[in-house]
């Protein structure tokens, strides 16, 4: 992840992206990936500029760990009957960033377990849209 990064900032231009506004996105062990380079930076993990997020978005995942030194803003959205990653736990999370001045945003969708991908038909239908309005804020 922090090598595809890395690759979009050094090809901005031609991508036609902004390589300073640029949010990670993850689920399952994949928001645990997101969450580390929003904490440490993509040199953290061998690239030769570092560069961290604006924001991460992060999907069921039971990450806890964080950074004293910086966090991006962060957006979780998980399952309340997840039973691989608990709820409970990106609760604490979040309580510390907040605390820390970090801007949050937690959801917690019903009668969902772990793996909802886009919710198409549950409760979690339109988190998508609500995680890029979130990461649009943070700009």
């Amino acid at each position: 992840m922090a090598q595809a990064v890395e690759f979009v900032r050094k090809n901005a231009k031609m991508l036609q992206v902004d390589p300073n506004n640029y949010s990670v996105w993850g689920a399952s062990a994949g928001a645990r990936m997101a969450a580390y380079i929003g904490s440490y930076g993509t040199q953290a993990f061998g690239t030769t500029q570092n560069s961290k997020p604006n924001s991460v978005i992060m999907l069921y995942t039971g990450h806890n760990d964080y950074n004293r030194q910086g966090e991006p803003a962060t957006f979780v959205a998980i399952g309340e009957q997840d039973g691989i990653a608990s709820p409970n736990v990106m609760k604490r999370r979040l309580e510390k960033l907040n605390e820390m001045g970090v801007p949050t945003e937690f959801h917690l969708y019903k009668n969902l377990g772990h793996g909802f991908a886009l919710g198409t038909g549950t409760t979690a239908e339109g988190w998508e849209k609500q995680a890029v309005k979130f990461w649009q804020q943070q700009r």
